[in-house]
Protein backbone atom coordinates (compact mmCIF):
# COMPACT_ATOMS: atom_id res chain seq x y z
CA UNK A 1 0.00 0.00 0.00
CA UNK A 2 1.56 3.24 -1.03
CA UNK A 3 -0.36 6.20 0.20
CA UNK A 4 -0.62 9.46 -0.78
CA UNK A 5 -1.51 12.71 1.20
CA UNK A 6 -3.70 15.66 -0.17
CA UNK A 7 -3.61 17.65 3.40
CA UNK A 8 -4.34 20.78 4.10
CA UNK A 9 -1.76 22.30 5.80
CA UNK A 10 -0.79 26.12 5.53
CA UNK A 11 -0.10 27.86 2.55
CA UNK A 12 2.17 26.63 0.08
CA UNK A 13 5.72 26.35 1.32
CA UNK A 14 4.73 24.64 4.62
CA UNK A 15 2.91 21.97 3.09
CA UNK A 16 5.51 21.45 0.72
CA UNK A 17 7.43 21.19 3.73
CA UNK A 18 5.33 18.53 5.24
CA UNK A 19 4.69 16.34 2.38
CA UNK A 20 8.76 16.26 2.19
CA UNK A 21 8.91 15.06 5.60
CA UNK A 22 6.24 12.57 5.25
CA UNK A 23 7.42 11.34 1.64
CA UNK A 24 9.51 7.74 1.76
CA UNK A 25 9.45 6.49 -1.80
CA UNK A 26 9.19 2.79 -1.07
CA UNK A 27 10.72 0.20 -2.77
CA UNK A 28 9.37 -2.27 -4.69
CA UNK A 29 9.54 -4.43 -2.25
CA UNK A 30 8.47 -2.40 0.51
CA UNK A 31 5.32 -0.85 1.61
CA UNK A 32 4.51 2.80 3.46
CA UNK A 33 1.23 4.37 4.80
CA UNK A 34 0.61 7.88 7.03
CA UNK A 35 -1.66 7.71 9.75
CA UNK A 36 -2.87 10.67 11.49
CA UNK A 37 -4.95 11.39 14.87
CA UNK A 38 -6.77 14.04 16.65
CA UNK A 39 -6.15 14.68 19.95
CA UNK A 40 -7.80 16.84 22.86
CA UNK A 41 -4.83 18.62 23.98
CA UNK A 42 -2.73 21.30 22.85
CA UNK A 43 0.63 21.00 21.15
CA UNK A 44 2.68 21.40 23.96
CA UNK A 45 1.56 18.89 25.88
CA UNK A 46 1.63 16.10 23.14
CA UNK A 47 4.97 17.16 22.02
CA UNK A 48 6.20 17.01 26.14
CA UNK A 49 5.63 13.17 25.46
CA UNK A 50 6.23 12.41 21.66
CA UNK A 51 9.55 14.00 21.82
CA UNK A 52 11.00 11.62 24.82
CA UNK A 53 12.82 9.46 22.39
CA UNK A 54 13.98 7.81 25.76
CA UNK A 55 10.68 7.06 27.61
CA UNK A 56 8.60 5.31 24.25
CA UNK A 57 7.03 3.55 27.07
CA UNK A 58 5.29 6.51 28.00
CA UNK A 59 2.61 5.71 26.04
CA UNK A 60 3.40 2.94 23.53
CA UNK A 61 1.73 0.01 25.11
CA UNK A 62 4.03 -2.93 23.81
CA UNK A 63 7.14 -1.11 25.13
CA UNK A 64 8.06 -2.38 28.46
CA UNK A 65 11.69 -1.21 29.20
CA UNK A 66 13.92 1.73 27.30
CA UNK A 67 17.76 1.81 27.93
CA UNK A 68 19.17 4.50 25.91
CA UNK A 69 22.94 4.17 25.08
CA UNK A 70 24.86 7.59 25.23
CA UNK A 71 22.95 10.90 25.90
CA UNK A 72 19.35 11.50 23.77
CA UNK A 73 20.24 13.34 20.59
CA UNK A 74 20.58 12.86 17.00
CA UNK A 75 21.99 9.43 16.10
CA UNK A 76 21.35 8.25 19.43
CA UNK A 77 20.10 4.83 20.24
CA UNK A 78 17.94 2.75 22.43
CA UNK A 79 17.44 -0.59 23.20
CA UNK A 80 13.40 -1.26 23.70
CA UNK A 81 12.54 -4.32 25.21
CA UNK A 82 8.55 -5.48 23.75
CA UNK A 83 5.87 -6.93 25.73
CA UNK A 84 4.85 -10.59 25.30
CA UNK A 85 2.05 -11.02 22.59
CA UNK A 86 3.84 -9.57 19.82
CA UNK A 87 6.35 -11.25 17.48
CA UNK A 88 9.18 -9.29 18.89
CA UNK A 89 11.14 -8.97 22.47
CA UNK A 90 13.47 -6.43 21.48
CA UNK A 91 14.44 -3.56 19.25
CA UNK A 92 17.48 -1.23 18.39
CA UNK A 93 16.12 2.14 17.28
CA UNK A 94 18.21 5.29 16.53
CA UNK A 95 16.90 8.52 16.61
CA UNK A 96 17.09 9.88 12.89
CA UNK A 97 15.53 13.72 12.99
CA UNK A 98 14.41 15.68 15.85
CA UNK A 99 12.94 19.29 15.71
CA UNK A 100 11.67 20.77 18.64
CA UNK A 101 10.67 23.77 16.79
CA UNK A 102 8.79 21.94 14.01
CA UNK A 103 8.02 19.12 16.36
CA UNK A 104 9.97 16.63 14.15
CA UNK A 105 10.51 12.77 15.40
CA UNK A 106 12.35 10.22 13.16
CA UNK A 107 13.44 7.52 13.94
CA UNK A 108 14.87 4.14 12.03
CA UNK A 109 15.44 0.49 13.37
CA UNK A 110 18.58 -0.73 12.95
CA UNK A 111 18.07 -4.23 14.36
CA UNK A 112 16.52 -6.87 16.88
CA UNK A 113 14.41 -9.81 16.59
CA UNK A 114 11.61 -8.53 14.61
CA UNK A 115 10.57 -8.50 10.75
CA UNK A 116 10.73 -4.99 10.85
CA UNK A 117 13.43 -4.80 8.51
CA UNK A 118 14.72 -1.16 7.29
CA UNK A 119 11.87 0.29 8.93
CA UNK A 120 11.64 3.84 9.35
CA UNK A 121 9.40 6.32 10.91
CA UNK A 122 8.31 10.14 10.95
CA UNK A 123 6.57 11.86 13.76
CA UNK A 124 5.22 15.24 13.22
CA UNK A 125 2.99 17.62 15.83
CA UNK A 126 0.44 20.31 14.13
CA UNK A 127 -2.08 22.45 16.16
CA UNK A 128 -5.34 22.85 15.35
CA UNK A 129 -8.62 23.28 16.86
CA UNK A 130 -10.72 21.09 18.14
CA UNK A 131 -14.49 21.64 19.42
CA UNK A 132 -13.41 25.43 20.38
CA UNK A 133 -10.31 24.83 22.13
CA UNK A 134 -6.30 23.73 21.27
CA UNK A 135 -6.36 20.56 19.89
CA UNK A 136 -3.62 18.63 17.93
CA UNK A 137 -3.09 16.68 15.03
CA UNK A 138 -0.65 14.20 15.14
CA UNK A 139 0.82 12.21 11.96
CA UNK A 140 3.02 9.10 11.70
CA UNK A 141 4.20 8.05 8.34
CA UNK A 142 6.63 4.85 7.92
CA UNK A 143 8.34 2.50 5.09
CA UNK A 144 9.38 -0.84 5.21
CA UNK A 145 10.20 -4.28 3.85
CA UNK A 146 7.80 -6.62 3.31
CA UNK A 147 8.64 -9.54 4.73
CA UNK A 148 9.26 -12.90 2.53
CA UNK A 149 6.08 -14.88 3.08
CA UNK A 150 3.98 -11.42 3.60
CA UNK A 151 2.04 -9.43 1.11
CA UNK A 152 2.11 -5.36 1.18
CA UNK A 153 -1.06 -5.16 2.32
CA UNK A 154 -0.67 -7.65 5.20
CA UNK A 155 2.42 -5.92 6.27
CA UNK A 156 0.61 -2.47 6.45
CA UNK A 157 -1.81 -3.62 7.62
CA UNK A 158 0.17 -5.23 11.20
CA UNK A 159 2.47 -1.55 10.98
CA UNK A 160 -0.78 0.32 11.31
CA UNK A 161 -2.44 -1.76 13.54
CA UNK A 162 0.72 -1.04 16.07
CA UNK A 163 0.76 2.72 14.97
CA UNK A 164 -2.88 2.90 15.93
CA UNK A 165 -2.71 1.30 19.14
CA UNK A 166 0.52 3.80 20.00
CA UNK A 167 -1.58 6.86 18.60
CA UNK A 168 -4.70 5.87 20.91
CA UNK A 169 -2.50 5.43 23.95
CA UNK A 170 -0.76 8.69 23.30
CA UNK A 171 -4.10 10.80 22.61
CA UNK A 172 -5.43 9.17 26.24
CA UNK A 173 -2.27 9.57 28.30
CA UNK A 174 -2.15 13.90 26.85
CA UNK A 175 -6.01 14.15 26.70
CA UNK A 176 -5.78 12.71 30.87
CA UNK A 177 -2.69 15.23 31.46
CA UNK A 178 -4.74 18.08 29.93
CA UNK A 179 -7.77 17.07 32.15
CA UNK A 180 -5.63 17.46 34.79
CA UNK A 181 -4.39 21.29 34.06
CA UNK A 182 -7.40 21.97 33.75
CA UNK A 183 -8.34 21.31 37.54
Amino acid sequence: MNSTMDVGVGGGGAAEEFLQIHRHDPKENQCSSVLFKHIQAPVHLVWSVVRRFDQPHKYKPFVSRCVMKGDVGIGCVREVDVKSGLPATTSTERLELFDDTDHILGIKILGGDHRLKNYSSVVTVHPEIIDGRAGTMVIESFVVDVPQGNTRDETCYFVEALIRCNLKSLSNVCERMAAQDMI
